[in-house]
C-alpha cells in the first residue's frame, strides 16, 4: 500500500452524489469531502458549546469499568452501531458528547477505543459522571 494514496471517504462521497441527484449544487459536500481526504479523519466537526448538533449517542452496554459501548449517530459525518469507548484523562479542553458540558483537560471522560482507520468521531468524548449515569437510568 502507498503511504500517501489519496482517500476518499466512502460515507462523502455518497453525499455528494445525493446532493447532485438532489439538484442541490451548493451544499458545500465536495469542499467538506476535499478537506476530509486533505487533512485526515481528525478535523471531524465535533460538538462545541452553544452549538447545536444532531449527534445521536446512546451507551448499550458496559463489557468492564473502563469500557462502554456506545451507539453513534451523526447523519451527516458517520454512523457507529457498536463502537467501544475507554475511559481515559481529556488531554484538551471540548465537549461533553452527550450533555453539552464543558469538558476541561483532566477530566474524566470516555473517548472512542483507538484502531485503523481511525473513527471519524475520534476526537469526541464523554463526561465519566455523564455516562455513568446515562446507564444508571
Amino acid at each position: 500500500m502507498q503511504a500517501n494514496a489519496n482517500f476518499t471517504d466512502p460515507w462523502m462521497q455518497t453525499l455528494g452524489l445525493l446532493s447532485v441527484l438532489s439538484g442541490d449544487t451548493d451544499s458545500g459536500v465536495n469542499d467538506l469531502a476535499a478537506a476530509v481526504s486533505q487533512n485526515g479523519r481528525k478535523n471531524c466537526d465535533l460538538p462545541v458549546m452553544g452549538k447545536r448538533f444532531e449527534v445521536q449517542v446512546h451507551v448499550i452496554d458496559r463489557p468492564s469499568q473502563s469500557t462502554a459501548t456506545v451507539i453513534w449517530r451523526d447523519p451527516t459525518r458517520c454512523s457507529y452501531g457498536d463502537q467501544i469507548w475507554h475511559a481515559s484523562r481529556a488531554r484538551l479542553a471540548g465537549v461533553c458528547a452527550m450533555s453539552g458540558r464543558a469538558i476541561q483537560p483532566g477530566d474524566a471522560i470516555y473517548k472512542p477505543r483507538p484502531c485503523r482507520p481511525a473513527p471519524l468521531n475520534t476526537g469526541a468524548m464523554i463526561l465519566r459522571t455523564v455516562l455513568d449515569n446515562a446507564v444508571a437510568l
